[in-house]
Formats: C-alpha cells, structure tokens, sequence
C-alpha cells in the first residue's frame, strides 16, 4: 500500500482544484438560462419557428411563433403572453400565418405575417382577444421573419418581403435571388386591419441587380463564397431537386432575405438625412458565405410614395455588400434612445473555412450556416460594430440558438430565441422556442 505525505496532498488537492476552476477571462454567457416557450410535441414531424416578441405599456411580453413541419395540423401560429417578466407564459391565440411578427400602433396590438398573402390581426385588449385575420394582398406570394419595426413621424414603418417569380416560371433553388424587400408604412391611428390602411415602396429583387448581367460599379469583395447553384431546379415525385454533383459544396442562388429597416440618426452620420424621409434597410445576405449583409434604401417622395435604390459608399460607388457580424443569418436590429446605439442580436459563426466533408454529423448545410451561438453587438452607425456578449450557446450542434428578436423591458434585454434540444431534428429544424433576459444591458456598453 502506498503512502503520501500530507504536503504531497494538500498540493495534489490544490493542482485538482486549480485545473477545475473556471477561467476568469472566459467569455461566460450572457443569458444561457431560458424559459420555454412554446415546445414541439414531436420533434421529428413538427418543429418550431419564427419567435416575434413585443413589450407593451403595462409591462406585458407577447410572444409570437409559428409551426412546421409534416406533422403540422390546423393554425401554424401561436400567441402567447406574460405578465411576470418571462417567467410563466401563457397561450391566448392561434393564427394561420407564418413570418409574423407582433408591434403596437395606435394603443392595438397587431401580428402581421402572411399564408402566401399578407395578412393581420389585431387585439384591444393586450392580447387576450383576437379578431379575425385580414387579408391585405390577393393572389400574391411573400416571405420575411419577425424582424424590426420602426417608427416615425406618426407612422409606423416595417418590411415584409415580395417573391417574384423567374420570368420563365421555372424555380432556381431557395429563391432568395427572387425577392423584393418591400418597405411598408401605415399612420399609427389608421386601422391597419386595412389595404388602404398601408403605402407599400416600389422595390426590386436581387436578380436585378446580381443577376446575369450584374452592375459593374459592384464590389463583389470575394462574393459568392461558394459556387452557387447555376441550374434551375427540376420537380420529381418527392419535390424540387437541384442536380448538384454529390461531394460538392455549391451554395444557394446568391440573395437577400430577412430585413430590418432603420433610420441614421447622427447629424454626423454620412448618410443622415435631415428630412426623415430615407430609411435604411439591413438584409441577411445569402452568399455562402459569413460576415457580411446586405443593404439597401427606401426614400419617401413629396407624393407619399416610396423609392427603394441602393446606396452609395462617400467615394460615390454603388453599395449592396458590407461586413456585418452575423450577417450571413436572421438578425434582429433594435435602435435605443437612451444609448443612441443600434444594438444587433445575431448568429455567430466559428469556422466558415471548415471543409464541409468534414463537418459534424448533425450540422446543417455549408459550414456558414452554423446556429449554435448567438451574439449580442452594439453600434453607434450600423457600419462598426463592437461585440457586447455572447448571449447564449447550445452545448451540441442540434442545440441552437439562433433566428432571434429581442426588445427592451426597462433596464433589461428580452430575447425570444428559436432553439433546439439535443432531440431535435436539425440545427435548422428546433423543437423549442426559448425566453432569455440579459440584465441591465446598457452596462455592456464600453
């Protein structure tokens, strides 16, 4: 039998210690910890999407989401509200859209989204009742996810996004090239259950502009990562499929998808505008690869009209691409007064250059489309960022958390997150939505 000596010991004990103790100068989580939502009752047939999160007058949080998935019966959305700070949630309605997203105007509480048309609904009573869903567009098909709203000189200001089908009809992959963010502006007063109700700006898809005979005045900055898919989809037995060679990483058609509309407050600011009437808009930017967004403007007319066009850099060049933390994902863009800062909710990626035959089993897609940390930035002119946490991180790939909106609750941040379980179907495809609070957020700032 061995012996040791009591110094031998209480320094093996110490070294145990030592090499358990947490490292002071790690990166720890702002808010890991979570309340659930709203949870799949299946995970592998229905899964969890789209969290849209507004703080009302009265301290009340709505929470929106929405199913899919094949095992989806009746309304895909849900409603749900708390009125203990997150802690308990509970369940007052249903809906039949996807991409909604909840904002007040007016005293009401509306959700807007769409079935392939857009379509809204509204509440005056803080949630607890809904009205039937209005239809604002017929015959039309749309996309978009509960990204920001913005508000303005009496009016309320948001983006939902118009598909545009190829001029030959036929389909080219996840047609993010065939979109038109298409910005959206109602008076706060008005009835916005209303067509009348909404002035829609004129816009453009990115094929426009990107498409087989792109502006030469573009900055491409090494954009597409990947090679896209460069033929059109076919439709078999079990759906569309692209004939992409096996092994191969081809990215989706190069597009942009996701937008949230801002205004440049700053009177220093190089795009400011002293009449209010040029609003901003931030798109993720699907290019296989990640850090970069993509942008655009939207110019309200004498008339009342409004003009989307792209931007231009000081030196005059036309502008579609700039680096952006997260870009490559859904973000959630919220602007403070109190700090006169935009704040950035977004995705964080770790290893785009990762070989994408060598990924983990369970990852998704291309190695871009990572959806296991999510992150919180800051800045005071949507251009230079500074990181101010992470927020949250899933411990295994399937684990996300990502696809999130955020608003302001006082002091604090809440976060509503669509996330996963280690049981659920893909990074992609969760089967939870998650609360999170980040606790006096303006501290972060530095």
């Amino acid at each position: 039998m061995k012996t040791y000596s009591f110094g031998i010991l209480v320094c093996a004990a110490l070294a145990a210690l030592c090499s358990h103790a947490e490292n002071p100068n790690k990166i720890r989580p702002l808010a890991n910890d979570f309340v659930v939502v709203c949870k799949s009752p299946d995970p592998q047939r229905v899964y969890c999407f789209t969290p849209g999160i507004c703080r009302l007058p009265s301290g009340r949080l709505v929470a929106t989401c929405d199913l899919g998935g094949p095992g989806v019966k009746g309304p895909r959305g849900r409603i749900f509200v708390s009125d203990d700070k997150g802690k308990t949630w509970r369940k007052t309605g249903e809906f039949p859209m996807s991409h909604a997203r909840p904002f007040l105007a007016g005293g009401k509480l509306y959700i807007l989204g769409h079935s392939g048309d857009l379509g809204v609904l509204r509440s005056e009573d803080g949630g607890e009742t809904w009205g039937e869903t209005a239809m604002l567009t017929q015959g039309e098909k749309w996309h978009q996810s509960a990204c920001n709203v913005w508000y303005a000189k009496g009016n309320v200001y948001l983006v939902m996004e118009r598909r545009v089908p190829s001029p030959d009809g036929r389909k080219f992959g996840w047609a993010v090239n065939r979109i038109e963010p298409i910005l959206m502006r109602a008076k706060e007063t008005d009835d916005l259950t209303k067509r009348a109700s909404w002035t829609f700006a004129e816009s453009f898809c990115f094929d426009s502009i990107f498409g087989g005979n792109p502006d030469p005045e573009l900055d491409y900055v090494g954009i597409p990562w990947y090679t896209a898919f460069t033929a059109y989809s076919t439709r078999t037995d079990k759906g569309w499929k692209v004939n992409v060679p096996k092994g191969v990483a081809r990215s989706q058609p190069i597009g942009w998808l996701e937008t949230n509309v801002v205004q440049f407050m700053d009177p220093n600011h190089v795009w400011y505008d002293p009449s209010g009437n040029t609003f901003h808009l931030f798109m993720r930017a699907n290019t296989g690869g990640a850090g970069y967004a993509a942008m655009a403007k939207v110019v309200e007319n004498p008339d009342g009209t409004m003009k989307t066009s792209l931007e231009c850099a000081p030196s005059g060049r036309k502008m579609l691409f700039l680096p952006f933390p997260g870009g490559q994902m859904r973000f959630h863009v919220l602007w403070d007064e109190k700090t006169k800062l935009y704040w950035l909710l977004s995705t964080q990626a770790t290893d785009t250059l990762c070989r994408h035959d060598r990924l983990p089993a369970r990852r998704y897609n291309l190695p871009y489309d990572e959806r296991q940390r999510m992150q919180l930035s800051f800045s005071r002119n949507m251009v230079d960022w500074c990181f101010a946490g992470l927020v949250a991180a899933g411990a295994t790939v399937p684990e996300s958390r990502h696809y999130a909106s955020m608003a302001i609750d006082g002091d604090d941040l809440v976060v509503l997150s669509r996330s996963g379980t280690p049981q659920a179907k893909s990074p992609h495809n969760g089967d939870m939505i998650t609360f999170h609070r980040i606790s006096d957020f303006r501290s972060l700032v530095y």
